[in-house]
């Protein structure tokens, strides 16, 4: 890290981040602007994971089955996805501060009309808006981290803005799930989309993109050519394929099961309450916040990205494999395995992280956006095919879905995740000890 925020009017800081400024200061800026982005992707959390406990409520409200709520779910992705590549050339050409900014009140909007909305169809518009705004917040957030530190901190400051964000999990499971009971679920939206409000002025006042010296100050703005210039750069890497494969399965396949159906599971087939899958799920992101903190520094411990995430990856289908063939499971094994794909699901950080390490400086913007894109859109297509899954066997009497519509979701996942980690093995791997060197002599030169 070489030094403050940008000096221009846009970027104009406290008098402790002119270029004077003492290395300890700008470490402790740093830290600042990094918490920052991390609070304000708690909301993010918060409303991507909140239908895996109010699921239940939405179809019984509004009178819709599970392919209805597989597709309003996974509408908050594919409205994600949607806005990557453009969000790529924004952080590119304007820095994230201004793209994060705007986008956070077009989410603030669709956060409001979803709080507020009186029909399925309005429902899915607020949150494919709420999507598209969120969109912004991670791949944001590593851009100003590469900016803002050294490439063997990447991972760890990384871990540590999920970790945070995941708070936003958190409160989207036994906390979502009691304050439904207590004053509804808009009721809660209502207090969670004024915080996002509140977080948006905060990473207007505080963020920076980059400190002064650094390239992105110095930058020649690119014509809208160029950009595509760059991003056909991006396209054309010859690892990204690989890279995608895994990014598009991984995080589709644990976030199916901890942001929508691993409450409807524990509620239908092993009888618990609102309250007490919302424990169990909160469990499960407790879990993936260990496993961040675990996994985070992993890469510079081991010298390894690829084999960290082809673990990880590895673990889950194995118990997604178990769920799947364990006809009528104790309890105690259906917790244990949402809980573990919490923990495991952690590695997928791996998974960016590699991909980020394949990208020179000038293309991280729209490189991590491309990433980002696929991830987003395999979770909108891995929960919407989920709904048509599970809607394809008949409901009990009850209206239930049977342990048998489940176990075959579970083993469709697994499946999925052997096949990526095939595909991804072939992939050459970053070392953090070669990118470190290779950063120190480009440095030196």
């Amino acid at each position: 890290m070489t030094g403050p925020a940008a000096t221009g009017p846009a970027e104009s800081g406290p008098a402790e981040s002119g270029p004077a400024a003492s290395p300890s200061r700008l470490r402790r800026q740093a830290l600042v602007i990094v918490a920052t982005l991390a609070t304000a992707y708690v909301a993010s959390h918060f409303f991507r994971a909140s239908n895996v406990t109010i699921g239940l409520e939405l179809m019984h409200d509004l009178h819709i089955g599970p392919e209805a709520l597989g597709a309003l779910t996974g509408a908050f992705f594919f409205g994600f996805a949607a806005m990557q590549i453009p969000c790529g050339f924004f952080f590119d050409r304007f820095g994230p501060r201004r793209t994060i900014c705007g986008m956070l009140l077009l989410a603030v909007t669709g956060a409001a009309v979803f709080t507020l909305a009186p029909s399925w169809e309005i429902l899915l518009t607020g949150r494919a808006l709420m999507g598209a705004g969120f969109g912004v917040m991670l791949i944001g957030s590593m851009v100003v981290i590469s900016r803002w530190f050294p490439p063997d901190r990447f991972s760890t400051m990384a871990a540590m803005v999920l970790s945070i964000g995941l708070v936003g999990n958190l409160l989207a499971t036994t906390p979502l799930g009691w304050g439904t009971e207590v004053i509804g679920w808009r009721g809660v939206f209502a207090i969670v989309v004024a915080f996002t409000a509140l977080a948006t002025v905060a990473v207007w006042l505080v963020v920076r993109d980059a400190p002064p010296g650094h390239a992105f100050h110095g930058r020649k703005a690119e014509s809208p050519r160029e950009l595509l210039a760059g991003l056909a750069e991006v396209l054309r890497n010859p690892r990204l394929p690989y890279i995608l494969t895994l990014n598009f399965c991984n995080y589709a396949c644990t976030f199916t099961v901890q942001g929508l159906w691993g409450g409807p599971f524990l509620r239908e087939v092993h009888g618990l309450t609102i309250i007490q899958s919302g424990n169990v799920l909160l469990s499960a992101v407790v879990a993936y916040q260990i496993g961040m903190l675990t996994f985070g520094p992993l890469d510079r411990l081991l010298d390894t990205r690829k084999w960290i995430a082809i673990g990880g990856t590895v673990v889950i289908a194995l118990i997604l494999g178990t769920l799947a063939l364990a006809g009528e499971a104790p309890l105690w094994l259906a917790i244990a395995a949402i809980v573990g794909i919490g923990f495991f699901s952690a590695s997928s950080t791996m998974v960016m992280t590699h991909g980020r390490a394949i990208f020179p400086d000038r293309l991280i913007g729209r490189g991590m956006a491309t990433m980002n894109t696929c991830v987003m859109l395999g979770v909108a297509c891995m929960q919407t095919l989920s709904g048509v899954i599970l809607g394809a066997f008949a409901p009990l009497a009850d209206g239930a879905r049977s342990e048998l519509a489940y176990r075959t979701l579970f083993g469709f996942m697994c499946l999925v995740l052997l096949v990526a980690v095939a595909i991804y093995s072939r992939v050459l791997d970053v070392r953090p000890s070669d990118e470190l060197r290779d950063a120190l002599k480009e440095r030196g030169a």
